[in-house]
């Protein structure tokens, strides 16, 4: 089973956001795959293969 991991959104440029995770881990996801709503700043939880806001 995957852990949770907790994401913060950097910048949005276009269609994708750049996300950093809590451990530093810099992303970059379709903002398709994002919850709406999601924006700068914003916290997300990826759990099995899917987003949510937090």
């Amino acid at each position: 089973m995957m852990e949770p991991v907790y994401y913060t959104v950097k910048s949005i440029d276009g269609d994708y956001a750049h996300l950093i995770s809590d451990s530093g881990v810099e992303n970059q996801v379709a903002m398709f795959l994002l919850p709406e709503g999601t924006t700068v700043g914003s916290r997300l939880v990826r759990e099995i293969l899917a987003w949510n806001l937090v």
